[in-house]
């Protein structure tokens, strides 16, 4: 599908759907669990639908309605699936369901997912499982999908490089389940919000941890049981994104609905980069308003936001001198190297850009229409989309559909902010 975008101006009010790491959580724990749990308010999109497939081969009962999802848990005691298993392109559900796989007593499961799943890197999550008592084998032999995994997690001692934290949260989600205790040593992490998100989770159905206040080391008491609960997901505020930082280029002014200040969610930071840019940014008891005007740029450490990285640095172009936007080297693996791509396709419109081994550097720039590619990767789509509607001239983005990933309504709510936007397939 392609996306053919004129200039617009981005003015009212989105309401922004359930978090995708939430909710991702919400069905691991749910189906690991004993007896049924309640999911209200869940993020339907590709992404999600692919984690409930995964933990239904593992065993676990789900049944999705139109805003509630009910899952019967395995108690722990997860099954061998009947055929392979594929995420298609959800890292996270990939990552997380490695961990339950290893629950397994008997048999083996194959994990496997699409071209870009099959490229992105999980070797130190594949050690450390294998440390503590699994048996995983990358069935290409380069730490990447396809897997495959059979069990039994029995305890034990581990070191894990969490360049991505789903390797770290993996292990805490599926370890308390073990036959035996679990020591492990976390020498480096990359976003630590999502790890606080994890550890909430688990405290909430009962799980024991005991954990280093930086994370850098947790002891996980094995033979544990997950409870059953009742949980409305959060809105998503790597989604909301997209929006708060189409507000603050100027002549915008967009409402976003639904955020909650106090959730986990790492990507709340990004109200502090608009403010420290110098876009005008209040916390409402309806919504955060964000309009634009002059901002000014400086240098960011995206480290525990790097979902942030398109969006930010579609911001960047529009704010005065050079944006570094730093210390967020595991933005090169995700669904695409965003940092290539956002430096290769905003070159594109006319900025100045200059990658750096762990970011990007972007100059004040006036964007101008241009035939850009999505790669693929769901957020490069959005964060070219909110740029297009600030450029000179039409864009064309080919890709469009990879919204569908996290934030399927992307397109509606866009056009519903007077985005002048036609698909096309």
């Amino acid at each position: 599908m392609k996306a053919r975008i004129r200039p617009s101006k981005l003015t009212g009010r989105v309401v922004i759907p359930g978090s995708k790491s939430h909710t991702i959580r919400a069905v691991a724990i749910a189906a690991l669990a004993e007896g049924e749990s309640r999911i209200e308010a869940p993020l339907t999109c590709a992404d999600t639908l692919a984690a409930t497939d995964a933990y239904a081969a593992a065993g676990a009962a789900i049944e999705r309605a139109e805003d509630v999802w009910t899952v019967r848990g395995t108690g722990g005691e997860v099954q061998a699936p009947m055929r392979g298993v594929d995420v298609r392109n959800s890292g996270t559900t990939l990552r997380m369901a490695m961990g339950s796989f290893a629950l397994l007593r008997e048999g083996a499961a194959e994990l496997t997912g699409d071209e870009q799943i099959q490229r992105r890197p999980a070797g130190p999550l594949v050690d450390s499982l294998n440390d503590l008592g699994a048996r995983v084998e990358s069935l290409r032999g380069n730490g990447c999908a396809p897997f495959r995994v059979s069990g039994r997690l029995s305890g034990g001692e581990t070191s894990i490089e969490a360049t991505t934290s789903q390797y770290l949260s993996s292990l805490l989600l599926n370890t308390p389940l073990s036959d035996g205790d679990t020591a492990i040593r976390v020498p480096l992490l990359n976003e630590a919000p999502y790890v606080r998100m994890t550890i909430d989770w688990l405290e909430k159905v009962g799980a024991k941890l005991v954990y280093a206040d930086d994370f850098s080391a947790f002891e996980v008491a094995g033979g544990q049981r997950f409870k059953a609960f009742s949980q409305r997901i959060p809105a998503d505020w790597s989604s909301a994104t997209f929006f708060l930082g189409a507000g603050a280029i100027a002549g915008n002014e967009v409402i976003v609905e639904g955020l909650d200040m106090a959730d986990s969610q790492g990507d709340k930071l990004v109200v502090d980069y608009l403010r420290a840019f110098g876009a005008d940014v209040e916390v409402r008891a309806e919504g955060i308003a964000v309009s634009g005007g002059a901002l000014r740029c400086g240098e960011l450490d995206l480290n525990a936001t790097p979902d942030a990285l398109p969006m930010m640095a579609v911001v960047a172009c529009m704010g005065e001198g050079r944006t570094t936007l730093a210390n967020v080297p595991q933005a090169r693996i995700k669904e695409t190297d965003r940092i290539a791509v956002m430096a290769g396709e905003l070159a594109r419109m006319g900025a100045e850009t200059k990658e750096l081994p762990d970011g990007l550097v972007i100059g004040e720039a006036k964007l101008r229409g241009a035939a850009l590619d999505g790669h693929g990767d769901h957020r490069v789509v959005m964060a070219l989309a909110v740029a297009a509607a600030a450029a000179e001239g039409e864009t064309t983005i080919n890709g469009a559909e990879a919204v569908s990933v996290t934030f399927p309504t992307f397109w509606d709510l866009m056009k519903g902010l007077g985005a002048d936007i036609a698909l096309e397939d």
